[in-house]
C-alpha cells in the first residue's frame, strides 16, 4: 500500500490548503499516480505547539508505477510548485505533501526514508490514516494505526473537518 500525508495550513496560489490539496492530487493524477482512495480532511494544532495558524491534513492511498525515490520527487516537485518554501523546520506551509509509506519496504540508509520516520508519533496522520486503511500494519512495528493512536500523546489537538464520504 502506498500511502501519501498532506498537510498545509497556508493558502497557495489554489487557494486555502483544501483547494490547494485537489489541485495537488489532480496532478499527480496529472502525472500518472492514480488516487485510490481519500481519508476526511482533518484540523490539526502546529506540532510542536506554535502561534502559526492550525493545519488541514489528510491521507491518501495511490497507486504508481514510479518507485519511492521517483514518487518523493515528484511530491517535492508538486509541493514547490504550489510555493512550498523549505527554510525552516515545522514552519507554515502552503504544502506537505508525505511519502508516509511504499507498500512493506523498510528503507533506512537513503531517501525517501520509509516507512516515514514520525508517522506513528503523529494524529494528524494517524487519523485520517485510520479512516482509509484501519488494517494497515507498519512495516516496521507490525501494528495498526488503531493500537499506534493508543499509544499517542494525548496533548495533539485534532478534529474531523469534514465528514467521512
Amino acid at each position: 500500500m502506498l500511502l501519501i500525508g498532506l498537510g498545509g495550513n497556508l493558502p497557495s496560489s489554489a487557494g486555502a490548503p483544501v483547494a490547494t490539496f485537489a489541485a495537488a492530487l489532480a496532478r499527480l493524477e496529472a502525472a500518472g499516480v492514480t488516487v485510490v482512495a481519500r481519508s476526511p480532511w482533518y484540523e490539526s494544532a502546529p506540532v510542536p505547539a506554535s502561534d502559526q495558524p492550525w493545519f488541514v491534513n489528510g491521507v491518501v492511498q495511490v497507486a504508481t508505477q514510479l518507485g519511492p525515490a521517483e514518487l518523493l520527487a515528484l511530491l517535492h516537485q508538486i509541493e514547490a510548485d504550489f510555493g512550498r518554501l523549505r527554510h525552516a523546520p515545522n514552519a507554515a506551509r502552503t504544502l506537505d505533501l508525505d511519502l508516509l509509506a511504499y507498500d512493506e519496504l523498510i528503507q533506512k540508509d537513503h531517501a525517501p526514508i520509509l516507512p516515514h520516520p514520525r508517522l506513528h508519533e503523529r494524529a494528524f496522520v494517524l487519523l485520517p490514516l485510520a479512516d482509509i486503511a484501519p488494517a494497515w500494519r507498519h512495516p516496521v512495528a507490525g501494528v495498526t494505526p488503531a493500537a499506534m493512536i493508543d499509544g499517542l500523546d494525548r496533548g495533539q489537538l485534532i478534529r474531523l473537518l469534514e465528514p467521512p464520504s
